[in-house]
């Protein structure tokens, strides 16, 4: 499926000719071209049969007249007209699973740090203070429940299996199983949060997901629990957890996401000290285009292998 094309474009600040080079590496006999501006994009597309990049332009898409597959770079695709794409045949996949790892870490890292209070340990080598203190508990034998199961859940899920932990998995579709010991739909997410020590949040913001964390939940979670989120923001509701954090309602949270977004400078959420705060960077991996480069090229096997109605990973459209 020759030319493949390449958007003019970036992600994480990294600059779209790291996935050209990653698939001209792996595609050898491929003829991939990398627009180096948006003008030369309305050139290049023309006679594309794949392109990638993260939104193809109403002008772009018209233009494209031999495209047979938009491999999109990133896991979202709600800014794209699919129907238009179906109406053309043309095949369209997403990046998911191209932040599992790196959110993962990012998660993990957390999770142990307020456990074992690294963050009191670097306080206090910055005071150059040889004092004793204790941690907050063993994360082994804890219990973890990760909302929503798709490719960062299950990310998260791979990299807990070594701690002896208990998991608990909530998502939409629960008769359909999942890699944890107990699975619940969101409607029964508060049966779920008991004595749960970590809630890992990692679902879409959906309307039935938005303020899926609020008082109720929170007063189900033990006061001792910690709540991590690296989905969006709107997911919990900001109020009620800022009146647990302040009432030993809840031990801690840790927000890379958080609502509203970005957090003003002078939002309460900044001074507490169970608290940790990151923006929006957990997804951030060096690693990005290389990933993106490694699906496209699994379906491109697939299509050379099985034709045109292959059976595509993660295909949207």
């Amino acid at each position: 499926m020759d030319p493949i094309v390449v958007l003019h474009t970036t992600a994480h600040g990294i600059p779209a000719e790291e996935c050209s080079d990653r698939l001209r590496e792996r595609l050898p006999d491929a003829d991939v071209r990398q627009a180096s501006s948006r003008r030369e994009e309305r050139e290049l597309v023309r006679d594309a049969a794949v392109v990638v990049g993260r939104d193809l332009r109403p002008e772009l898409l018209e233009a494209a007249e031999n495209l047979q597959l938009f491999a999109c770079s990133s896991a979202g695709v709600g800014h794209l007209d699919l129907e238009t794409f179906r109406e053309r045949g043309i095949a369209v996949t997403n990046a998911s699973g191209v932040h599992g790892p790196n959110i993962a870490e990012h998660v993990i890292g957390w999770i142990l740090m307020i456990t074992r209070r690294l963050d009191e340990g670097i306080r206090r080598q910055e005071r150059r203070e040889w004092r004793h203190f204790q941690a907050m508990s063993d994360f082994h034998d804890s219990r973890v429940c990760v909302v929503g199961l798709g490719a960062i859940g299950q990310a998260i899920l791979e990299r807990l299996e070594g701690f002896g932990v208990e998991t608990v998995g909530v998502r939409y579709s629960p008769e359909k199983g999942g890699p944890t010991d107990e699975v619940y739909g969101f409607e029964e997410i508060e049966q779920a949060l008991v004595d749960v020590d970590y809630l890992v949040l990692a679902c879409p913001l959906t309307d039935e997901t938005r303020g899926l964390i609020g008082a109720a939940e929170l007063e189900t979670l033990p006061p001792n629990a910690v709540l991590v989120n690296v989905g969006r923001g709107p997911l919990v509701d900001t109020d009620e957890l800022l009146s647990a954090l302040r009432n030993e309602g809840l031990h801690a949270a840790a927000l890379d996401v958080t609502d509203p977004e970005p957090l003003p400078e002078d939002h309460p959420l900044w001074g507490l000290g169970n608290v940790y705060i990151t923006p929006h960077n957990s997804g951030y991996t060096p690693a990005y285009w290389e990933r993106v480069a490694d699906i496209l090229t699994r379906n491109l096997e697939r299509i050379d292998e099985d034709g045109p109605d292959a059976d595509l990973e993660n295909q949207v459209a």
